[in-house]
């Protein structure tokens, strides 16, 4: 149990989101194996943790806009779930960090949960019954659109198949797929996927467009700190004059934009040597 916990404790923040999903997963599905002795009552971890679309229920357990992304209906949900956090998640890591991916989960998840409340009270095709939404899927299209939105155009393997399709062209793929089933039988689930969506785009677009003004406040909640962006003049010098320190930080910042662009059209392995040494530097001063 000691060595089970180490290895949590040093995982890497993809793959504790990846572990509580199963851990949860797994007490959900024994608890769920004994309430069935009970003709298929609904367990506890379900009442008590799915988001229900009930605005009655909602205001009674408001830690549920949260929880319900921790929860999975089945075996080949979860399955599916932590095989695209995993590929994607491991995509945005490589240009955000660690705290920013576990932001984008549980503010994804927050988003879509707003706007499946919203739809399943606004839209007539749901109203008559209770509808309970499960599953990290708003959180991992909050990733999968952030960093579409952020690199569109590099290039992600696809296993099995093996062949090469530009990051935007799948998730633009998804996008399409829920927009045609939201009046399926699942369509609370679709736009809770569209609200996950939505997050990691504005969020993108909002970091990289100073003119957008809708996202500002979210914004403040985690301060935007790309690996890249942080320049310091380091000198044995005596302090070095002002115009001096603006004119280094300005070539720096310069060729620092040319290497993003170079990513963002061809990807991270067509960097030069230097470029990728270049590009440590900046993002790790000494």
């Amino acid at each position: 149990m000691e060595k089970i916990k180490q290895h949590f404790l040093r995982a890497s923040m993809l793959e504790k989101i990846i572990y509580v999903n199963i851990i949860v997963f797994v007490v959900e599905m024994l608890i769920s194996s004994f309430t069935g002795l009970y003709k298929n009552q609904l367990n506890f971890i379900d009442e008590w943790f799915a988001l229900s679309s009930s605005l009655d229920d909602y205001i009674t357990k408001p830690w549920s806009i949260i929880s319900y992304g921790f929860l999975h209906a089945d075996f080949l949900h979860i399955l599916f779930n932590c095989i695209s956090l995993y590929i994607f998640g491991r995509l945005f890591i490589e240009y955000f960090t660690q705290k920013q991916l576990l932001n984008f989960y549980l503010l994804g998840t927050i988003f879509g949960g707003f706007l499946f409340l919203i739809a399943m009270n606004t839209f007539p095709v749901f109203q008559g019954r209770n509808h309970i939404l499960v599953g990290a899927s708003a959180g991992i299209y909050a990733i999968m659109v952030g960093i579409a939105t952020y690199i569109p155009n590099y290039e992600l393997r696809i296993p099995l198949i093996n062949i090469y399709l530009k990051v935007w062209y799948l998730v633009a793929f998804f996008i399409v797929m829920n927009l045609i089933s939201l009046s399926a039988a699942n369509g609370g689930g679709h736009f809770a996927h569209l609200g996950g969506a939505l997050f990691g785009f504005l969020y993108v677009s909002q970091a990289s467009n100073k003119e957008l003004d809708i996202f500002k406040n979210i914004s403040k909640w985690f301060k935007r700190d790309k690996k890249n962006l942080k320049t310091v003049y380091k000198s044995d010098n005596p302090k070095p004059r002002k115009k001096d320190t603006l004119r280094n930080k300005s070539e720096n910042q310069q060729k620092i934009d040319e290497i993003l662009d170079k990513i963002g059209k061809s990807g991270y392995d067509a960097l030069t040597k230097e470029e990728k040494e270049f590009l440590f530097k900046q993002g790790n001063p000494k």
